[in-house]
């Protein structure tokens, strides 16, 4: 039978009885008024039982002081073996310790920071590394040759990375970079797996503005694509008014500012107005006379018009 089975969980009547001991421990550790009232002890083995009191400090709320005292075997005094600030159930305590790369949030970084990528970062792999270049006498490096000589490509020692100036289009050189062999790391599959399911999250079809919308980015005219594997599932909104403007989104997302979701009809134009030449108005250029005066005849009116 193992020792622990064999210590009594029932607290030492002499240690429980040290309560005033226990306090001045406490208050020596602490400052006086700062320790509470008793709130109870524990049995932590044979003749050693930890008292605990309220702490009144600023700031510590629900800790309290873990004063442990014992008895040597037949001895009638108790000693002090410890004294410490316990937090309790309901205590108020500090987030747990989270080294920065994993507090680190999408938007924390401003100008001038910088944000390391570990040399064994699962996003990352390692770019054009030269282990699968062919051999200088294979058909594959005979066969490049002269497609580089065709192409009038520019040709240079080492990798690709060493080029000094942008490639031209359609060169050997520019199918590289478009491949990331020019690059040191380029993404894994890990690390386009993770993009995707982070876009589709914000900018997907499970979103409450996807399940809203009239149809899908996929046919809208407002969405840009984009190279690589990624453009296979994912674009880029380029509609102003849309919320996912200037963001990466899925092509089953969508929202209201689809193109041809609404089409809206031509404003109708007025015809042109019609002028009468054939029939003469009369215009009147004075007022009509008081009562009494005999009116003037249109055809007077008519004439007055003509000679003015």
């Amino acid at each position: 039978m193992s020792a622990a089975t064999t210590r009594s969980r029932t607290p030492d009547r002499l240690c429980a009885e040290a309560i005033d001991l226990a306090r001045a421990a406490a208050e020596e550790a602490a400052a006086p008024g700062v320790v509470g009232e008793h709130a109870g002890l524990i049995s932590e083995g044979d003749r050693v039982v930890t008292h605990f009191f309220e702490c009144k400090e600023f700031g510590y709320r629900g800790w309290r002081w873990a004063v442990t005292v014992a008895r040597a075997s037949r001895a009638k005094h108790v000693t002090l073996n410890e004294t410490v600030l316990l937090p309790g159930a309901d205590a108020l305590q500090a987030p747990e310790w989270v080294p920065w790369s994993e507090r680190l949030r999408p938007g924390d970084m401003g100008p001038g920071d910088l944000l390391p990528t570990d040399a064994e970062d699962l996003r990352l792999e390692p770019g054009y590394t030269g282990e699968d270049e062919p051999a200088p006498n294979s058909v594959v490096s005979r066969e490049m040759e002269q497609l580089a000589e065709a192409e009038d490509a520019e040709v240079t020692e080492g990798t690709p990375a060493t080029l000094p100036v942008v490639p031209r289009r359609g060169s050997i050189a520019a199918v590289a970079e478009e491949l990331g062999l020019r690059r040191a790391r380029v993404l894994s599959r890990y690390g386009l797996h993770a993009a995707a399911d982070r876009w589709e999250e914000g900018f997907g079809p499970k979103t409450a503005m996807a399940q809203a919308a009239p149809a899908s980015c996929v046919s809208c005219g407002f969405l840009n694509p984009i190279g690589g594997s990624l453009g296979q599932a994912f674009g880029v909104c380029a509609n102003e008014f849309s919320p996912a403007d200037g963001r990466v989104v899925a092509l089953s997302y969508g929202c209201g500012g689809h193109s041809e979701a609404a089409v809206m009809p031509k404003t109708p134009r007025p015809p042109a107005p019609v002028i009468d030449e054939t029939r003469v108005d009369p215009f009147p250029l004075r007022p009509a006379p008081d009562s009494g005066s005999v009116p003037s005849t249109p055809d007077e009116s008519t004439a007055e018009l003509g000679h003015s």
